[in-house]
Parts: structure tokens; C-alpha cells; sequence
């Protein structure tokens, strides 16, 4: 079965340092896929060359089935691609309803925003209930579930979560992870990027740990849960 996205020994430099060193990876229609690591491994790096925000020096990217590394941004969203970025980024001064529609600006199909504002109202109901306030007075937890919602906006193949847990508080957390599978369980693509390894591993159908720009080591979620150096490294353990 072809991937949905397919990442070919990709190196990303930001001047003469290179952040990422040569990895390869596939994420399948209907995954979640995961890359750990801590700070300063290139997760970060990796996605938003994947949304078109750097350009790689080396390797390919082919997403549907179509070259991504020479696409602007812009159009990568409209193939599909979509990124909720690490630090939320929303628009502080818009509102909560304004910011999702910002989410479907490339969209013309005005009832099927609609409904799409009304999905995202039934996913995070807090949402729904605050949609005229500025979404710079929301609580960290809520502009989390706002980015996402924005990001859902553009009706992604593929959804890309960096860092979605940073920050919050272990019950904002949880519900977090908790859309994150009903998400999965509505069909939805993702690429989780996320320090809580133990949160991230238990959704994840694949696993990548990254090390100072490279993939050290790939497996089921399952299967990195139980290794003893993902364990020992990631999951504080003796």
C-alpha cells in the first residue's frame, strides 16, 4: 500500500548546521504516527520542513503521491497537509470564530465550513461557547484546542500536532490525547510530534525516536512502550 507521506533521507540545515541528518519515514493513510526525542533532536525541524516552512538541503518528500520539497506553503495546505504548530500561534485580537475561519481560508464551500465550525464546536465544546471572545484571553489549554480546530479547518489528508501537550496542566492533557483518538477513530491522518513519550507512544501506531537529527530507533507504539532504552530515556525509568 502506497504511504500518504513519504520522507526519504531528508537533511535540513539552518546555515551550516545541520538539524537534520538523512531520515526516512512513512505515515499511512488512517496512522498515527509519533516522533520523540527531546529538545533539540529536529522533530520540530522536521515538520515544518514537511509544511513547507524551510526547504531541505537533501532528500525528498512526496506527499499523495506528489513532490512536496520544491511547493510553497500555501499550496501544500491546499493538498492537504496541515500543521498545528508548537507555541498554538493563533491570533490573539481575533476571536475564537474568526480564528477558525482563517482556518478555511483557502475554502469556498461556505456550508461546509459551516458544518466544519460546528465539528470543531463538537470536539471542544469551550470553543463553542467562547466563540465571540479574543482568543488571546483563552487559558493555554484552550488555545491548544483552538490551533487544532484551526487547523482541522482546511479538512486535512494529513494532520501535523507539534507539541500539542507543552505547558498544560495533566487534565488538559488528557483531554487533549483523548481527541487526538477521536480524531483517529474518525479517519483522521496524524503526525504527532510530543515529549510526553508515554502519552504519544500509547496513541501511535509507529514510533520514530529521534537523537541529534537522526531516527535512532522506529517500532510500533506498542513495542517502543516496552523498550528498555525508550523506557530508560524517555520514560523515566531505572
Amino acid at each position: 500500500m502506497t504511504a500518504l507521506l513519504e520522507v526519504r533521507d531528508l537533511r535540513v540545515a539552518y546555515g551550516k548546521i545541520e538539524a537534520v541528518k538523512g531520515i526516512s519515514f512513512t505515515v499511512h493513510a488512517g496512522e498515527i504516527v509519533t516522533l520523540i526525542g527531546t529538545n533539540g533532536a529536529g522533530k520540530t525541524t522536521t515538520l515544518r520542513t514537511l509544511s513547507g516552512l524551510l526547504r531541505p538541503t537533501g532528500g525528498g518528500i512526496r506527499f499523495d503521491g506528489k513532490p512536496l520539497t520544491r511547493v510553497p506553503a500555501h499550496r501544500i495546505v491546499a493538498l492537504g497537509l496541515a500543521h498545528s504548530p508548537e507555541g498554538r500561534h493563533i491570533f490573539p485580537r481575533l476571536t475564537i470564530a474568526e480564528n477558525l475561519q482563517l482556518g478555511a481560508f483557502l475554502r469556498k464551500d461556505t456550508a461546509a465550513i459551516a458544518q466544519d465550525v460546528d465539528r470543531a464546536y463538537s470536539l471542544f465544546p469551550i470553543l463553542g461557547e467562547r466563540a465571540r471572545q479574543p482568543a488571546g484571553t483563552l487559558s493555554g489549554g484552550e488555545q491548544q484546542m483552538l490551533a487544532m480546530a484551526r487547523a482541522l479547518m482546511s479538512r486535512p489528508k494529513l494532520l501535523m500536532l507539534d507539541e500539542p501537550s507543552m505547558g498544560l496542566s495533566p487534565i488538559m492533557m488528557q483531554k487533549i490525547m483523548t481527541t487526538i483518538a477521536e480524531l483517529k477513530a474518525d479517519g483522521t491522518t496524524i503526525l504527532l510530534v510530543e515529549q510526553n513519550a508515554q502519552a504519544a507512544l500509547t496513541l501511535a501506531d509507529h514510533g520514530h525516536v529521534m537523537e541529534t537529527g537522526r531516527i535512532v530507533l522506529s517500532g510500533t507504539g506498542a513495542d517502543l512502550l516496552v523498550d528498555t532504552s525508550v523506557r530508560k530515556a524517555y520514560l523515566g525509568e531505572d
